[in-house]
């Protein structure tokens, strides 16, 4: 029998990823807790923030609003979202997240099953905004 190992990952302790934007943080996946069906996060956007529009060819995703309000524009479709609901993202489906309300969001999201390469496994279809750039 194979000894099963606990992993505790704390939102505190992952650094953010701003590149798409928002503050978007891995939690559960391959390269924290060696996962290999998928990969779980949370992403914060503050008021009027938003992440770019982008695909996954090979996950899908599921989205949970655990805090605030946002609007997910779903294949250019405005679907909005307060706290407490979930949206299911298809395979190939463009979306981007904004927060439309007027405080911070907190969204918990959840893309499986894995892309072949972790470099194939998100498309990016539109420049995102550099916050404080002008």
């Amino acid at each position: 029998m194979s000894e099963r190992t606990m992993h505790l990952v704390a939102a505190r302790d992952v650094p953010a990823d701003r590149r798409r934007g928002g503050a978007l943080r891995v939690l559960l996946g391959p390269r924290t807790v060696g996962s290999t069906s998928g990969f779980m996060g949370v992403a914060t956007l503050d008021p009027g923030e938003r992440i770019a529009e982008h695909y996954h060819p090979y996950s899908e995703e599921f989205l949970y609003v655990a805090r605030g309000a946002i609007t997910v524009d779903l294949d250019d479709r405005p679907v909005p979202l307060a706290a407490g609901e979930a949206l299911f993202v298809p395979v190939n489906a463009r979306h981007r997240l904004r927060n439309t309300g007027a405080e911070p969001a907190e969204v918990v999201f959840h893309l499986g099953p894995l892309a072949p390469r972790p470099e194939l496994g998100h498309v990016d279809t539109e420049l995102v905004e550099q916050r404080g750039a002008s």
